[in-house]
C-alpha cells in the first residue's frame, strides 16, 4: 500500500498562493487515481481537486475552479495542489489520498472511495 506525505501547507493573505505537495512511498503514484479534500473546523471532509490514474481527467470543486491546479510529477512520485487566489474560505486541513479503480479515466469524489490517506496540512487564509 502507498503511504503519503502533505507538505507545503501555512498561513498566507488573502489573494496569496500556495502549492502543496504529497509525496508517496512504497508504490507509485502513477498506478493510483488521486484526490486532495479538506476539511475546516466543524465541517465534513470535501473534495477539492481529483486525477484520474492516467492523469488526463481532472476534477474540481465549484469553489476552486479557475484557482487550483492538480498535477503529479511521476519521476518524483510526488502530487501536487496549486493554490492562487486564496481566499480566508479555503482556510482547513487538506489531504491527498489514493485510490484504486479499473479505469485510467474514472475520477473519484467521494472519501470512501479511497484507501490511502496522508496525515494533512494546515492552509490558513487570513483576511
Amino acid at each position: 500500500q502507498v503511504q503519503l506525505v502533505e507538505s507545503g501547507g501555512g498561513l498566507v493573505q488573502a489573494g496569496g498562493s500556495l502549492r502543496l505537495s504529497c509525496a508517496a512511498s512504497g508504490r507509485a503514484l502513477s498506478l493510483y487515481a488521486m484526490g486532495w479534500f479538506r476539511q475546516a473546523p466543524g465541517k465534513e471532509r470535501e473534495v477539492v481537486a481529483a486525477l484520474s490514474w492516467s492523469g488526463g481527467y481532472t476534477y474540481y470543486v465549484d469553489s476552486v475552479k479557475g484557482r487550483f491546479t492538480i498535477s503529479r510529477d511521476n519521476p518524483k512520485n510526488t502530487l501536487y495542489l496549486q493554490m492562487n487566489s486564496l481566499k480566508p474560505d479555503d482556510t482547513a486541513v487538506y489531504y491527498c489520498a489514493a485510490g484504486t479503480t479499473l479505469s485510467r479515466s474514472v475520477l473519484l469524489t467521494t472519501t470512501r472511495q479511497y484507501k490511502s490517506w496522508g496525515q494533512g496540512t494546515q492552509v490558513t487564509v487570513s483576511s
